[in-house]
């Protein structure tokens, strides 16, 4: 499929800037809302767990705010979610151009997943040196080692996506299945509470979640100013071993799309 993807590469360029131009057509805003958005649910987090359970957060905190804390890990899980979720669709959206034209259908999930990390990746830089300047205590000379974290993560979300664009063309109620999952994951994943509040055996089951995990090392990063680990390689295993898996499960089903479509 690397081959395949280096080919068509010019494709899928065109597919990219596609999304990106079309993604707020028509929005009085505009690209504004990849972060007025995100903004908006940080403020709600913010208040409700800063001001009305008034969260005290651990010393390895780093001096923090709430509102630091969350946004560094919450902006991550905003790619990660919103590229599953479009990338699940994107075979379906484009059910036209799948049914007419030869091609690798799996370049329109990319371009999905792609188009959403890159937009919220810039509204993650624009909010980190915001925090930074108000006097939060962020590494922002860590941002390097933070998108050698987030390569991985962008990985095993087009892996979960071709495999849930391949379902949702198959069966049309995956999508309402899928919604309830995020849900349940993103409330069990320490974006808005650090994981040393979960109380045992649950958190110690938590820490094996590469979710729970990413987002604990990039506020080492970010806040605590550490650099990487040689564990961190296994962020790259998992996301290479999702994407290998998800695109053969893809290529096995793409053919029979055009009956479903």
């Amino acid at each position: 499929m690397l081959a395949t993807v280096y080919a068509n590469r010019w494709l899928l360029a065109s597919f990219l800037r596609r999304e990106l131009s079309t993604r707020y057509a028509g929005s009085a805003t505009g690209a504004a809302w990849a972060i007025l958005h995100p903004l908006a649910l940080l403020a709600v987090y913010g208040f409700v767990f800063s001001l009305v359970f008034r969260v005290r957060l651990p010393a390895d905190a780093g001096g923090a705010s709430y509102t630091a804390f969350a946004a560094v890990a919450l902006w991550p899980w905003i790619m990660f979610s919103e590229g599953i979720v479009r990338g699940m669709a994107a075979v379906h959206e484009n059910a036209s151009l799948v049914r007419k034209v030869a091609f690798p259908h799996a370049l329109v999930v990319y371009a999905a997943v792609g188009s959403s990390f890159l937009v919220h990746l810039a509204g993650y830089a624009v909010v980190l040196a915001a925090l930074a300047a108000l006097g939060e205590p962020l590494h922002l000379a860590r941002l390097p080692f933070v998108l050698f974290l987030l390569a991985p993560l962008l990985l095993v979300a087009t892996g979960v996506a071709v495999v849930l664009a391949a379902l949702q063309t198959l069966l049309k109620d995956v999508e309402q299945v899928v919604s309830i999952l995020l849900m349940v994951v993103f409330y069990g994943t320490p974006i808005l509470y650090p994981l040393s509040f979960v109380p045992a055996p649950f958190g110690d089951w938590m820490a094996w979640s590469p979710l729970a995990s990413l987002a604990e090392r990039l506020r080492d990063v970010l806040i605590a100013g550490q650099g990487l680990a040689w564990t961190d390689a296994g962020y790259w295993a998992i996301g290479i071993a999702t994407w290998w898996a998800g695109q053969a499960f893809f290529e096995r089903v793409s053919p029979h799309f055009e009956d479903f479509l």
